[in-house]
């Protein structure tokens, strides 16, 4: 259920990553593929009144997996996109309680 959200970074890029970049998370994570979604997020980054580049932002949203874990994914998240052409990074992971998620009601 690992739902990764993107800013910051072309839509391109993360197409051509996107298989490599789910394997390896499953692997991971011990999840099958179809656990995780992967969106990109068309932001607009204003700065003084004017339009200017996004810093890449990933934000990953799960049920704690351990910080062991939690270390290789964004080692791994990071990789793949300085691979891809996209040095810099920031990744954030949110914890969810499963006492306050629901699928399905």
């Amino acid at each position: 259920m690992p739902q990764i959200k993107i800013r910051g970074i072309e839509t391109e890029i993360i197409r051509k990553l996107s298989t490599q970049l789910i394997d390896e998370l499953a692997i991971l994570t011990q999840s099958p593929r179809d656990y995780f979604t992967l969106e990109v997020i068309h932001s607009t980054f204003v700065m003084d009144g004017e339009v200017v580049p996004g810093y890449p932002f990933v934000e990953i949203a799960w049920f704690d997996r351990g910080q062991e874990t939690q270390n290789q994914v964004a080692q791994a998240i990071s990789r793949l996109l300085k691979e891809g052409g996209c040095p810099n990074v920031d990744i954030m992971f949110t914890i969810l309680e499963k006492s306050n998620y629901y699928e399905n009601g």
